[in-house]
Parts: C-alpha cells; structure tokens; sequence
C-alpha cells in the first residue's frame, strides 16, 4: 500500500515538474522509480520521469541511454537513434551503449547503418565478442554473408565455445551451401504375381540465382533385369511470385521411357494459396501425355495440396488425384506428410506399357502413404523415410487386384 502511496505522490509530482521548465529533485531516486515504471506497464510515464530528469541533468548518460532503449523499444527507433547518438557522442567508451544502438538499427532494418556503427564501435573495443557478433548481423542482413561467416570465425578463433556463434555459423554455413548430393533407395512388395521391385536414385543438385538445378541418375531392378535412366528437372524462377518445373530424361532400357520431358508453371496467389499447370510426356513404342495440375494452400505450419493427372486416351480420359498434407516443424527440411490418392496415371506407374497404353490407362488404383523427414543440428545433412500402400488393379487381368507395399530411404548432404 505504502508503495502505491508513493507511486501515486511521484506521478503527481511529475505533472507540477510538467508545469516546471527545469527539474528539481534527487536524480537517482527518480530514475530508480522510472526503471521500475518502465518495466512494469508504465512506459510512458517512465520516459516523461526521464525527460524531466534531464531538462536539469542533460550529461546524466545513463538516464538518456535507458530512455533511447525504451524508445527502441517501443519501435520509436528514429527518437532511440538521435538519444543514443547524444550519448556516444560524448562518451564513446559505453559499451553497453554502443551494443544498444546497434541494435536499435537492426530492428528498425538499417543494417548498413548498424554495420558502420558496429565497425565504429570495434575501433574503442576491438576484440568484444558482441560487438563482433552484432556485426556478423548486419553483414549478414546486408547480404554479405562471407563477411559475415569471417566475423564469426574470429570470435570462435578466440572463444571456440562461443555458443550462439557456433550457432549462427551453422546456419551461415547451411545458407551457403548452394551444392547437395542425395540417395534413396526404395522397394516394392507385391502380393502376388511379381518378385520385389528396387528402385535407386543418385541426384547431384545446386542452387543457382535463376533457380535450382538437378541432375538425377535412376537406377531399378525389376523382373530379373537391370535398368537405368538419365533425367534433369530445373526450376527457373521467372519473376516473382512465378516459376516453372522443366524435366527432360533419357535411357535405354525398355523399363524406363525412351525419353520423357516435361513442363509445369507455378504461381502464388493470395491468402497463401498456389496454383500450377503443366504436362508430361513418355515415350515408349508411342508418346504418352499426361496433363497435370495442383492446388496448394500454406495455412501456419501446414501445408495441403491436391495433384490431379489426366491422360487422354481412345476410350476416354484417365483421372486421378491425390491429396498431401505436410506438418512442418523447424523448417521446410523437416516435416511429416501424409497423402492419399485414386485413379491410375502413367506418370507414377512403375512397368512398360507394352504398347498398350490406351488400355492400361482405363485401371483402377487407390494409395496411402505416410513419410517422415528431418535434418541434423547443422542442417547440413537430411533423411527421410517413407511407406506407403497401393491397391493397383493388374494390367493383365482386368477386375483383379494386388496389393503393393512401399518403403523408401533418403538421405541427402549440402556443400558450398
């Protein structure tokens, strides 16, 4: 009760300081009760306490640096910049200031002026470790990141256990990391007719300004034979907000397509929604195109999308669809995913038509599948791992099923 009292008679004392043009009272009592104000709801009441403290004791540096700090934040970075500013004007040997007002750029997203600060600060206090990590901010946030990532060696160099530096050195190292190489592996039990069918894929893959790049090698043992296949998929960004899916493959086994190509248009729209449109081809004894088409929609961390193909055909048009929904946890690299799918399409069918391929379109197939995929602390290294099950109606005897039971593996290692 008492300390309301007081609270009450010091906020009335402050509006006769308001009627006032010059302080007049203990500077150090008062600014020990804006503290207090200041860190318990009463912002504004405690920067008015301060500003009267210095209409008398304008050199009172520690007062107006605290004031520049609750300016900064409250977001008021211009009035935080200008106080902090008075501040190191007069005493540039306040560390604890220098680190305040680097800050108050970075938030207020003036990384170049928060690099200059840094550099300026580092010239008083060349070895600090936050002044260096403050300045690996702003280099990174200015799209120096090579600078950046030598700033923080230096301080690892002198503090190796230099926690969050070897964290944001990860994470520097992980987004310069435009080089990936992958592997999976995965197989097929079938419930009757066929042996296991395995499927490998060795992938190289680089990030690039105009998209990414990917360059596949498919390798799969299926009945009794050996097979492999050559593809590219590139990402062209086109302009923003739009981009494109590119595919062209190779190979020389009747297990694959003679060649296949490919081309899909992606597009952001509004309330987090995107929309595709594309076709694929696969050669055989005669051409197979497939059009495609998907439906995505980013609601927090999740993820829905529906895929549907349609492949035209003598008889009538082959549909199917699938739903996937992905629950994303630290990043885009780790989730987990579930999918559910009907209708046959060549696209996603693991055998050689044939010659068939106007009749073999016409089947029924219904699948699930759950996956789970995650990195490791440095995101340098991924797995993932998948199994699924299909009811596929056989190519050979019409009105008769088998079921097929997947598993796969994936694992994947990015390098600059």
């Amino acid at each position: 009760m008492k300390k309301h009292i007081f609270t009450i008679l010091f906020l009335g004392s402050i509006c006769a300081f308001g009627q006032q043009k010059v302080y007049n009272g203990n500077p150090d009592s008062s600014f020990e009760l804006a503290r207090e104000l200041a860190f318990n709801n009463g912002r504004k009441q405690a920067q008015d306490t301060l500003l009267s403290i210095l209409t008398k004791y304008p050199n009172y540096h520690d007062i107006r640096a605290f004031l520049a700090s609750t300016y900064s934040w409250d977001g008021a970075y211009k009035k935080a910049k200008k106080e902090f500013a008075y501040v190191l004007k007069d005493s540039p040997d306040r560390l604890s200031t220098w680190e305040a007002a680097i800050k108050n750029e970075l938030w207020s997203d003036a990384p170049f002026s928060a690099m200059k600060m840094a550099n300026k600060a580092l010239e008083h206090f060349p070895k600090n470790e936050e002044l260096n990590y403050l300045l690996a901010k702003a280099e990174d946030d200015t799209n120096n990141k090579e600078d950046a990532l030598r700033t923080l060696e230096r301080i690892l160099e002198a503090n190796p256990k230099h926690e969050k530096a070897l964290s944001y050195k990860a994470s520097l190292i992980n987004s310069l990391s435009h080089n990936s190489i992958g592997l999976s592996s995965s197989v097929d039990v079938y419930s009757e007719v066929f042996d296991p069918m395995q499927y490998y894929l060795l992938k190289y893959a680089r990030q690039t300004k105009l998209g990414s790049i990917h360059a596949k090698f498919n390798f799969s043992r299926r009945f009794a034979s050996n097979a492999a296949q050559v593809e590219v998929d590139m990402y062209p960004r086109i302009i923003k907000g739009l981009y494109a899916y590119l595919n062209f493959g190779v190979s020389g086994s009747s297990l694959y397509p003679d060649i296949r190509y490919g081309a899909e248009l992606y597009k952001s729209l509004p309330k987090s929604f995107e929309a595709s449109i594309g076709f694929r081809a696969l050669k055989y004894s005669s051409t197979t195109t497939i059009y495609t088409g998907s439906v995505g929609w980013y609601t927090g961390n999740s993820y829905w999308s529906f895929r549907t193909y349609i492949t035209p055909g003598d008889g009538g048009s082959s549909k199917s669809g699938t739903l996937s929904y992905r629950k994303y946890r630290s990043d885009a690299n780790n989730y987990f995913s579930i999918a559910a799918g009907m209708g046959f399409s060549p696209e996603i069918y693991r055998f050689d038509f044939e010659g068939n391929e106007h009749d073999i379109i016409k089947l029924k197939s219904q699948k699930a599948n759950v996956g789970y995929y995650f990195t490791s602390a440095n995101n340098k290294n991924s797995w993932g791992f998948k199994t699924g099950v299909s009811h596929q109606e056989i190519s050979f005897d019409p009105g008769s099923y088998f079921w097929i039971y997947s598993v796969s593996l994936s694992w994947q290692i990015k390098f600059r």
